[in-house]
């Protein structure tokens, strides 16, 4: 195999979903690095295995749903830690939680997290991430049993651990997920998160004190009553991964549920909330 790659660069939007649904389409295909931008997905393939017709019969790209443009080059020698270091900034969240990959400086910050995002995804860029452990942050977590679900790469598994909760169930439906979860929590020495790979299914005889949902407005709704039915009473829900307008819908969902609202966020017309049970 050649060392030179034929990287494709996505604009995505809506962003965050589609991204999501983009790569586990190009997944399918002979792409085998991925990297999230501020724009939404550079893929690469070797140039030995790319072929004219490599996006054929990608799905979204023909979706109403999605607006997605893309441009392709060719690429040699790709230095992936470069390709990192030039997609990848270190985020601070309200000067206490300072997300970071291994090549940034480590701060004073109170909570340090580094992580390899690799082709995964929850780097804490997002607004939802950000937002969620801007919740975290200000909650009593100490010795609670926590639930991370749709994990992405871990970060608020990991910053629950780090603020005293334990144990932790970290769930995503990605094996990319799934194994860099497993790999950041290592990273961070993490001792009380246990990742698991599959969806609310495997929420069934478990309970929780708290349980972070971080995934779209449509997972959400239809897995909310497997949520509230694993949290334990006076148990915290929070949710996020759905725009400003999605509010009603899912706070229709919550006080069927007979959940009740605490507080909400909201950063470039998404939102994460608080619900009590």
């Amino acid at each position: 195999m050649s060392n030179i790659y034929i990287g494709y660069h996505f604009t995505v939007e809506p962003r965050e979903l589609g991204t999501e649904i983009l790569l586990a389409e190009l997944g399918e295909k002979a792409f085998e690095s991925f990297l999230e931008t501020e724009t939404g997905l550079s893929a690469f393939v070797q140039k030995d295995l790319w072929t004219e017709d490599i996006l054929e019969g990608i799905y979204i790209l023909g979706s109403d749903e999605f607006k997605i443009s893309y441009t392709f080059e060719e690429i040699d020698q790709v230095n992936w830690n470069e390709e990192w270091e030039k997609n990848f900034e270190a985020i601070d969240v309200d000067g206490k939680c300072h997300v970071r990959a291994p090549f940034h400086s480590k701060t004073e910050a109170e909570f340090d997290i580094v992580i390899e995002p690799k082709m995964s995804f929850g780097t804490g860029h997002h607004e939802t991430t950000h937002m969620m452990i801007q919740h975290l942050l200000e909650t009593d977590v100490v010795g609670k049993k926590t639930l991370d679900m749709g994990c992405g790469t871990a970060i608020l598994a990991i910053l629950a651990e780090m603020k005293g909760a334990q144990p932790i169930d970290a769930i995503d439906i990605d094996n990319w997920c799934y194994l860099n979860s497993i790999e950041n929590a290592e990273r961070n020495n993490c001792k009380h998160i246990s990742v698991y790979e599959g969806d609310a299914e495997l929420l069934k005889g478990k309970t929780y004190d708290i349980i972070i949902a971080n995934i779209n407005r449509n997972i959400l709704l239809n897995d909310m009553k497997q949520y509230v039915d694993c949290l334990n009473a006076n148990g915290t829900l929070f949710l996020s991964g759905f725009y400003t307008e999605d509010i009603p819908v899912i706070d229709a969902s919550c006080t069927d549920n007979r959940l009740t609202y605490v507080k909400k966020f909201e950063r470039n017309n998404w939102v994460a909330l608080k619900y009590t049970k």
